[in-house]
């Protein structure tokens, strides 16, 4: 299974409140867990600066993870970047 780390900046039109995050947030993720079932959550976390949610994932399918990032722009109304990551030792092993 590859890692995959999702960077999303939230839009400012998406919520009314901050509170209704959580609700978005929910759904969103409902939607991802019916529609992407090979890819494996490991870990979310709010962020301060150019990004709002970084998103750990892993999937043995690429296409899965580009799956999600679109459910997140459609239904989340966010902007995502995703990047395929390596554990430094094993990169390091590679060269």
């Amino acid at each position: 299974m590859a890692t995959f780390v999702i960077l999303s900046r939230i839009s400012p039109e998406a919520i009314d409140d901050p509170k209704d995050f959580k609700k978005l947030a929910e759904a969103v993720s409902e939607k991802i867990k019916q529609q992407c079932p090979g890819v494996t959550w490991k870990e979310s976390y709010a962020t301060l600066g150019r990004f709002d949610v970084v998103d750990i994932v892993e999937a043995a399918d690429p296409k899965e993870v580009e799956k999600v990032g679109m459910i997140i722009r459609a239904h989340g109304h966010a902007s995502t970047e995703t990047l395929m990551a390596t554990p430094w030792k094993e990169f390091l092993a590679a060269l």
